[in-house]
Order: structure tokens, then sequence, then C-alpha cells
């Protein structure tokens, strides 16, 4: 387990699937849903829709929900629909919203989230807004962020923006990003050979 893991998962071009839960359960249903789309898109010659994606994901949760806990978002961008979101918690619901959340870092910030949204924000409000709000998870949650990996999504093309641990905003109370790694511990009497792991 690594908080810094890359939890997100491309399904198509412009279709990617974030990822909370069991990683191997979430991995092994973006590797199927891929590789269905991938089919798909073969054999029509067209790209997928941000929908067809989404049902892709629901049905494999659904139909292995005693078996596979994973709680996913999907989001993409397609010339039928635009800008899409779509909610797939553990179960196998499946939910089209203007935004989503999930994950253990997410009870922490709905609140956040919900007085912060608007509807006409620019792009660089929404990456703000996002980049904020997984600041605010990451303060109150172990198994958040790292380091935080925005990719935003519009008919220009998919655009990547990376920002490292030490450069995410903290909040008062927060304890500062470390310096760097912990100095040793000097050995006690007696504990020679001993190994610290941090």
């Amino acid at each position: 387990m690594n908080r810094a893991s890359n939890k997100i998962a491309p399904l198509a071009d412009y279709i990617f699937l974030c990822r909370s839960g069991s990683a191997p359960d979430t991995q092994i249903i973006s590797d199927n849903v891929k590789h269905y789309l991938d089919q798909i898109s073969a054999e029509s010659g067209e790209e997928p829709s941000v929908e067809m994606a989404a049902n892709l994901v629901k049905l494999i949760n659904y139909n292995n929900k005693d078996h596979l806990v994973g709680a996913m978002l999907i989001a993409g961008w397609d010339r039928h629909g635009g800008g899409q979101v779509y909610g797939a918690p553990i179960g196998g619901t499946l939910v089209k919203e203007k935004w989503a959340i999930d994950g253990s870092g997410s009870t922490y910030i709905w609140g956040y989230c919900d007085s912060e949204y608007r509807d006409d924000m620019t792009r660089e409000e929404a990456e703000k807004w996002v980049s904020e709000a997984i600041a605010l998870a990451m303060t109150r949650d172990s198994s958040s962020g790292g380091s935080i990996r925005l990719i935003t999504l519009d008919g220009t093309g998919v655009h990547h923006k990376y920002i490292q641990g030490d450069q995410v905003s903290q909040f008062v109370g927060d304890l500062p990003f470390p310096a760097g790694p912990p100095s040793s511990l000097p050995l006690q009497s007696g504990a020679a050979g001993s190994m610290v792991v941090g």
C-alpha cells in the first residue's frame, strides 16, 4: 500500500477511472473495461462513450459485488455528451453527477465540496477547487494523497498536472511537510546489528 500511488487508470484516450478501495479489485476492473473498450473501438472504428465505459464498470462491479471492494469514479469527455462524471460506489450502483468524490478521504471534504462547487467555474477555478479538496483530505486521512495528480478533459484534449507533496497547500494545524528523511537513530547498547525502519 502506498498513499502516493497513481490511482487514476486510463480506460480510453478521453476516459479515466479514479480508484479507491481494494487496489487489486479496482485494477482488475479497469484492465477488463479497457480491454472491452479497445475491442469495441476496433470493431466500430469510433471512440467509446463515457456512458459506455461507466456502464461496463457498473456491470463488472455489480456482477461481482460479493467479491470486489472498489469505489470508483469514471470521468471523461466525448463528442456526444461533453464532460461527464459517474460515481460507481461499492456494491455496483452507478450515478451520473455534476461532481463526485469517493474513498476514505472523501468523508472529510463533503462539506467543502458542497459549499465551494459552482457550475460556472473556469478550468483554472475547477482545478484549484479539486486541488484544495484533495489537500484538505490529505490533512485528515492517512491514506489520501502524498501528491496530487490532476487530469482535465475537454474538447482541446487531455491535460495532466502533477503537484508534488511538498507543493500541496497546507492548512491551519497541519504538520509541516518533512524537509528530508528522518535522521538515523543511534544504536542502543547491546543492539549491534539492529536496524531502524521508518
